[in-house]
Formats: structure tokens, C-alpha cells, sequence
């Protein structure tokens, strides 16, 4: 498909992967290296615990943000209200 410039569109399913990606893998994979790099400090510089936790809380709460947001996308796209 090309578009009125004659440039060759993207296709749903390109569109619906990308919007995955984007929406789905790289907030959790944030998660996930955050808590990663968090704890491995702890383990190789002796970094206090109780800061580890607050940045654990912290990274888990941004990544649940993100999955709240995407929720409530799907839910108003639905026909739902916010």
C-alpha cells in the first residue's frame, strides 16, 4: 500500500508489533535491568539494603504505571470510561 506521497505504508501487523514492543516488552525489560543493576550493587559493592528496596519499589511502580495506561487505552478503545 502506498500512501497520497507515493511512500509505501506500514501494515497493521507491523503497526500492532512495534505498539507491542513499545507498550508491552520495553517496560518490563526497564523493570527487570533496573532491578538487576539494583541488586547487583548490593551484592558486589555492599551498598545499603534499604536504599535497594526504595529503588526496587520505585522501578516496579513506573512499570506499573505503564501497564495501567495501557489498560486504560484498551478499556476506553473498547467503549469503556475512564
Amino acid at each position: 500500500m502506498k500512501n497520497r506521497r507515493g511512500e509505501k505504508k506500514m501494515s497493521n501487523k507491523t503497526y500492532d508489533t512495534i505498539k507491542a514492543v513499545a507498550l508491552f516488552a520495553t517496560p518490563i525489560l526497564t523493570l527487570l535491568s533496573s532491578v538487576v543493576t539494583i541488586w547487583a550493587a548490593i551484592v558486589t559493592q555492599n551498598a545499603v539494603i534499604p536504599a535497594a528496596i526504595v529503588a526496587t519499589f520505585a522501578a516496579i511502580d513506573t512499570c506499573l504505571g505503564a501497564v495501567v495506561l495501557v489498560a486504560k487505552k484498551i478499556y476506553e478503545e473498547k467503549g469503556g470510561e475512564a
